[in-house]
């Protein structure tokens, strides 16, 4: 155990984002019981991988009310047709079921996403059950 250990105490592991492709794209997302979050990203492109620590927070700060997921945007030409995504990083928000809610183009820091997931996901959800 090291000094960082014993001041800090375990620290836990990030959440993974759920891998999506254009296989599983509509099991995982398009009928989701959940809100969903998909951060489509692109190797080599710097604000991706500025997006990776956001992402990976967001899964763990949402787990178990939104899923968060992650897809490669060169991988996966058809999704990319299907949303007409011209850039990454992009960010698609649904709400159960499949309805896409939001999208946004380009590196945005995580209270950004969280705003979003917070007031078009979750309140919205809140609202239909009323």
């Amino acid at each position: 155990m090291g000094l960082l250990d014993r001041i800090f105490g375990d620290r836990p592991a990030k959440m993974q984002p759920v891998h999506v492709n254009d296989k599983n794209f509509d099991v995982e997302v398009m009928r989701s019981d959940v809100p969903v979050v998909v951060d489509i990203w692109g190797e080599n492109c710097p604000p991706c991988a500025k997006m990776e620590p956001i992402i990976m927070a967001l899964a763990g700060q949402y787990e178990g009310r939104v899923k968060v997921c992650e897809m490669n945007a060169r991988q996966n030409p058809k999704s990319m047709l299907r949303f007409k995504i011209m850039s990454t990083p992009t960010v698609l928000y649904f709400r159960p079921n499949g309805h896409l809610v939001e999208r946004v183009s380009g590196f945005r820091p995580r209270h950004y996403h969280a705003e979003v997931i917070d007031n078009d996901l979750l309140r919205l959800g809140q609202e239909t059950l009323k």
